[in-house]
């Protein structure tokens, strides 16, 4: 099997804490353990098929834990996702990298009651443009299942093509590749395969 040799991204430093990063309707900050409750209600539904779910209490811990211990590990992570005018919990974005996946990943996930009203979106796009900034990264993946169109269209909304090129974790995943050296408010340019 061939290694892809993907650029590693420059060592982030070693923070405990999430930064606190803001949009126009959200604030993304360090998850807390009262985000829990959320995960473990979203894990449990059909709703999370395409991350890994259902999932047990057990189970949807150790991911809990897991991605949130990047940021002490790694220097970066998920982020918890709060409306800004209510303070309500309404998902997960961030930047996920355990040891299997080929290079850190942009996901997300929100909670069913927020899904369709661009928070996704908007909340994925600080990450993107965090990542670039502070961190200099050149560039992103999404790793996608192939079925869940909807994230799929959502890393190309966010401006990323898909490249077959680069491996997925499971075979056949989608993995859309943004390019953070380029100007992000132009679109980019359709290398999908036709």
């Amino acid at each position: 099997m061939t290694q892809h040799s993907a650029p590693m991204p420059t060592p982030a430093p070693i923070l405990t804490t999430a930064p606190t990063l803001t949009t126009e309707r959200l604030t993304l900050r360090m998850p807390r353990l009262q985000d829990f409750g959320h995960w473990v209600a979203f894990f449990a539904s059909d709703r999370s098929v395409h991350e890994g779910g259902p999932l047990d209490r057990r189970a949807a811990w150790r991911n809990f834990a897991s991605d949130t211990g990047q940021w002490a590990l790694l220097g970066y992570g998920p982020f918890g996702v709060d409306l800004t005018e209510t303070g309500a919990y309404i998902g997960e974005v961030g930047i996920y990298h355990p040891p299997h996946f080929p290079e850190p990943e942009l996901g997300w996930f929100v909670v069913p009651g927020a899904e369709g009203k661009g928070y996704a979106f908007e909340a994925a796009r600080a990450v993107r443009d965090w990542a670039r900034d502070a961190l200099g990264w050149p560039r992103l993946v999404n790793i996608i299942e192939p079925a869940n169109a909807r994230s799929i269209a959502l890393g190309k909304r966010l401006g990323g093509t898909i490249d077959p090129s680069i491996p997925g974790v499971d075979p056949g995943d989608v993995v859309i590749r943004h390019d953070l050296t380029r100007d992000l408010t132009q679109p980019a340019p359709d290398r999908s395969p036709a």
